[in-house]
């Protein structure tokens, strides 16, 4: 299919950084802690974000669903294995527990990361 391959290509150069989704349930009653929480994240999980090259971090709901979005610069795995190794991001992630589900493969116990269906340049 060289058309598909040529868009892949042309999308590659125009848009080189990769992105990854997630998503996650909010436990009942704790919106209001979790948007809180984000309005005043930590100095310190910015700056493992950023250490990781995650940008355009973005978090959106409805109802008790949460769909993040975020471009990796330097690629997912990378992004992924920065934030594993991050004292920041491990505490950032015990206060979380309380207050949302990430969604997980059962096999496995990891996060799942969504599956890109659609972009439009």
């Amino acid at each position: 299919m060289k058309i598909i391959d040529d868009f892949t290509r042309c999308w590659k150069e125009y848009y080189p950084m990769e992105r990854l989704a997630w998503k996650a349930r909010l436990l009942p009653g704790k919106k209001e802690e979790y948007v809180r929480l984000h309005d005043q994240i930590w100095p310190e999980m910015t700056e493992a974000l950023n250490a990781a090259g995650m940008h355009n971090y973005s978090i959106w709901c409805i109802g008790d669903e949460l769909f993040g979005y975020i471009e990796a610069e330097k690629g997912i795995d990378f992004a992924l294995k920065e934030q594993a190794k991050s004292e920041a991001v491990l505490r950032w992630n015990e206060c979380m527990k309380d207050i949302m589900i990430m969604e997980t493969d059962p096999s496995t116990g990891e996060s799942v990361l969504l599956e890109q269906v659609f972009m439009h340049p």
